[in-house]
């Protein structure tokens, strides 16, 4: 079974966490969901999740994807966390995949690995990535690296990294049941 490690920083984005973490669920994918600090974490708008589990000790390596939500000040959190830079930067030198939202691509140009990659994000963020091939859509794939752009995205976001982790005929089957209509998706 794929799996997949999100990591929640206090004032993440929660309908980016939770919808992710909901459909690759439904898609029999096996999701972690990993604080950075306390277990129970604050979302920036004041709602609280209970992670699976706190960082200390996880290896970043057993899953197939690691999952970055966006949200202020969540993604200033992850990017100022050297073990999230860490793993990012491993990660990414191996090949393995990688997906962030919102935000949280900046997580990844912090680490030192957009350079010539092709992104996106949150349009307000959009000058970080001065070195990076900035493509203004909802879900923009590069190698290992998937990115999305906000809140409105992330059921295309979650339908993205179904379809990297398992197949498109999946993700397709998860967004009939949820009844969302995928043809002006990325």
């Amino acid at each position: 079974m794929p799996s997949a490690l999100v990591l929640l920083a206090p004032g993440f984005e929660e309908i980016e966490a939770v919808t992710v973490i909901d459909l690759l669920r439904r898609a029999q994918i096996e999701v972690t969901v990993a604080a950075l600090e306390d277990q129970t974490v604050c979302g920036s708008h004041d709602i609280r999740i209970v992670a699976d589990t706190r960082i200390d000790g996880l290896n970043p390596d057993h899953f197939d994807v690691l999952i970055l939500p966006g949200g202020q000040p969540g993604s200033t959190h992850l990017k100022n966390h050297p073990t999230v830079l860490e793993w990012v930067r491993k990660r990414f030198s191996s090949g393995k995949k990688i997906a962030a939202i919102c935000a949280a691509p900046t997580v990844l140009e912090a680490a030192g690995i957009t350079d010539g990659l092709k992104i996106t994000s949150y349009p307000s963020e959009s000058a970080v990535f001065s070195a990076s091939q900035y493509i203004e859509q909802d879900v923009v794939e590069d190698g290992p690296v998937i990115t999305s752009r906000g809140v409105g995205t992330a059921i295309d976001f979650a339908l993205g990294i179904i379809t990297l982790l398992k197949d498109r005929k999946t993700a397709d089957q998860i967004a009939e049941r949820i009844l969302y209509s995928t043809k002006n998706s990325s």
